[in-house]
Parts: C-alpha cells; sequence; structure tokens
C-alpha cells in the first residue's frame, strides 16, 4: 500500500525524523493559507509546491515548484491541479495531480543530496539499508549505470540498526562531525518507524546534508506490507482511491487478490504460488499475462463469477486461462462459477479450463454439460500452449 509524501512525513513527526514544515492542500486557495501560514512561522518567503502522486520522478516531471510568496503559490497550485505527470513509475498514462504539499523553502547552498532507503530483501529475509551519495532525481540512472555507488547493510534482527551499520554507510558517504552523528540517530528512528509501522519500503531521496552538516529529509515515500493491514485500521484513512486501480480495489472488496498487469491472457487461479507458475507457463508459451487473479482456497461461485467479471473490464484480454488445483477450493465450484459467469456476462473471449483435484470429475461433467463453449485441458502445460494459440488467433482477427 502507497501513501502520499506529506502522509508520510507526518509519520517522520511522530518518529522525531528531521524534516522541513508542510501543509497539505487540495485546492489553490488552501495552497495560499498554507503558504501564508508557512511563512509566518518560518519568517521565509520561500515555499515549494509540491505535486502528490503516488509515483518517484515528480521534479523532473514539473511537479514541484518553488514560488515566493503567499500569491505565487497560489498560483503555482492552480497551475499544477488537475494536470497529469508523466514520470518513469507512473507510465505513458502518468497520474492525475489531486492533491498539493507545500513545504518551507530551505537555503541548501553548499548542501549534498543522498539517497537512503530500507526495504524486506527477499533473499536474506531481512531488512537492508541502501545508501549512496549519487542521491537526487536521477537516483535510478546511477543504480544502473554505477552499481559500485550504492551501498547496501544487511541488518541483523537481534540488534536492529545498530550504530555501527549506520557508521558503516555514514563512512562510505563521507560523512563527518555532526552529521555523522545525526546520520546515526536518523538511521535508528526509520527503523522502528520501519517496524513499527509494518513497512515493506521506505524511500528517503534526497536526503540532505546541509551546508552547516546538519541531516533532514526532504522526501518520503512509504510503502506499507498490506499483510500487516488488520493491526493498523488507521491505514484507512492514508488510502487514496483515485491512486489506486479500480478493478484491485473492487477485488480485494470481494476477497480477491488481483493486480493488472500488460498482456493479454486473464488468468484465474487459486493459490499464489500457482498463480505464479501460471503466469511463466504463459510467457514460456510465447503468451502475455493479463493480471494476477488469485480466487484463494474457498471462494464461492459468486467469487468466481466476481473474478470473471473483473478481468474482462480489461479490453486488452483476449483470453482467460483457468488453472484450478482443487484442495480446499472443490473443482465443482469453480464450473458453476465459469458458467454462472458465461451466462451473465456473455462471454466473448476463448476460455480453456484446466481442472483438477477435489471433485475434479464431477467439475469436468458440470463443464462438458453446460453447453458453454470452454476449452479443457488435461493439464496446466496443455492449457498454456491452447490459451496462447487462441489469443494469438483472436488479437490477429481482431
Amino acid at each position: 500500500m502507497n501513501i502520499h509524501e506529506y502522509q508520510g512525513k507526518q509519520i517522520y513527526a511522530r518518529y522525531g525524523v528531521p524534516h522541513p514544515k508542510g501543509i497539505p492542500a487540495f485546492s489553490a486557495e488552501e495552497a495560499r493559507k498554507a503558504a501564508e501560514t508557512l511563512i509566518a512561522e518560518t519568517g521565509n518567503e520561500v515555499v515549494v509546491v509540491k505535486a502528490q502522486i503516488h509515483a518517484g520522478g515528480r521534479g523532473k516531471a514539473g511537479g514541484v515548484k518553488v514560488a515566493k510568496g503567499a500569491a505565487a503559490a497560489e498560483e503555482k497550485a492552480k497551475a499544477l491541479l488537475g494536470t497529469t505527470l508523466v514520470t518513469k513509475q507512473t507510465g505513458p498514462e502518468g497520474k492525475k495531480v489531486n492533491r498539493l504539499y507545500i513545504e518551507q523553502g530551505l537555503n541548501l547552498e553548499g548542501a549534498r543530496e543522498l539517497y537512503f532507503s530500507m526495504l524486506i530483501d527477499r533473499e536474506t529475509r531481512r531488512v537492508t539499508a541502501i545508501a549512496s551519495a549519487a542521491g537526487g532525481v536521477d537516483i535510478e540512472e546511477v543504480a544502473e549505470t554505477h552499481p559500485e555507488k550504492i551501498l547496501k547493510v544487511v541488518l541483523d534482527p537481534a540488534v536492529g540498526f545498530a550504530a555501527h551499520y549506520a557508521r558503516q554507510l555514514g563512512f562510505g558517504l563521507e560523512l563527518k562531525g555532526t552529521a555523522m552523528s545525526e546520520f546515526v540517530s536518523l538511521c535508528s528512528k526509520l527503523y522502528d518507524l520501519f517496524l513499527e509501522e509494518d513497512c515493506s519500503m521506505l524511500e528517503v531521496n534526497p536526503l540532505v546534508i546541509t551546508g552547516d552538516n546538519h541531516v533532514i529529509c526532504l522526501d518520503a515515500k512509504v510503502n506499507f506490507d498490506e499483510n500487516a493491514s488488520f493491526r493498523h485500521p488507521e491505514w484507512d484513512a492514508l488510502r487514496d482511491p483515485e491512486e489506486e486501480e479500480p478493478t484491485e480495489t473492487e477485488a480485494k472488496e470481494a476477497g480477491l487478490s488481483y493486480v493488472k498487469l500488460d498482456g493479454n491472457i486473464g488468468c484465474l487461479v487459486n493459490g499464489a504460488g500457482l498463480a505464479m507458475s501460471t503466469m511463466d507457463i504463459i510467457q514460456h508459451y510465447g503468451g502475455s499475462p493479463a493480471n494476477f487473479l488469485d480466487v484463494g482456497g474457498g471462494a464461492t461461485k459468486d467469487q468466481v463469477t466476481k473474478a470473471f467479471r473483473i478481468i474482462l473490464t480489461d479490453p486488452n484480454v483476449k483470453g482467460i486461462f483457468v488453472n484450478i488445483f482443487g484442495g480446499i477450493m472443490k473443482c465443482d465450484t469453480i464450473a458453476e462459477g465459469v458458467i454462472a459467469a458465461a451466462k451473465e456476462l456473455g462471454l466473448k473471449v476463448p476460455v480453456v479450463c484446466r481442472l483438477e483435484g477435489t471433485n475434479v470429475e464431477k467439475g469436468r461433467e458440470i463443464l462438458a454439460n453446460s453447453g458453454i463453449a470452454v476449452m479443457p485441458a488435461a493439464n496446466m502445460a496443455e492449457g498454456a500452449q491452447k490459451i496462447v494459440e487462441l489469443a494469438k488467433s483472436g488479437a490477429a482477427k481482431g
């Protein structure tokens, strides 16, 4: 789950993480009032108007504007609100700006921009801290062209973000004196935030070392691990539905796990591991999956019908591969759901169905006697080959 920068900085405040003062704004008038408040509090006429979208690279895309005075902030806000920002992370369709963050201006003369992040490393199964002296808007390019400039420390959960880990990164970043001591303190605070807020990733880009050798976080990119949502009812208030894929939200409400992809073969599978294998085998045979969709182990006929409806909201889908291994999930339940979906939605794309496991013969019999044009498959490989061929021929006809 992603949240906006201003929400991340509100969390920073709870953990004592140093960052500039700022106020969110949802209109040009609110932007002006926020600027007036910040100017009065800081004595600095310069503020920064920052577009709030769930993507990085906003600065390069024109989403960060410096303004001198409240009136100028209002004009910058008018120019940004309602526009679409296109960055490396948004894709070509971009994201519409509906929220702003008005932040105090800082004197960054002589400042250094660094990069810092923490994430879950799946290989080591530990929190890993990453830092680079080449911070700022081009960090992705640095990672690609100069990987040696990326520093990494795998943290031992028994000791947490111990000072020696932080100093190891600090020496690599060439920090000295006050900056080193503040960086060590910052690492400890961000680690506490990461664990207590159940983050999957936390990124500060840029992390600034000011001209007078102090550390301050100019950005906040915080992602939560949704598996921990049962511990965090407050997350509901942080969601921005306009930033989320509507079908993914609809699927979640229906108890389904769905992620939209760029291909043309819809996948309806039970079990995350089988879903990943299904996407792999579709690609192996030359196809491209349109989604990850796990109906889980106890889906009902209505949920299966809902899953089909969600898959078909994607206009790129040219075929659907149903791949079910019935353990807790019964194959006859899936068959009934497929038939209900076909009748209710009027399926116009080919469907290949591979069933195996509990009540498999009953499920196959239900499909065979349904009068619905669903092509059976004896195994996963055969099913993947068939749907790839059908999708390609359908795309060619289209």
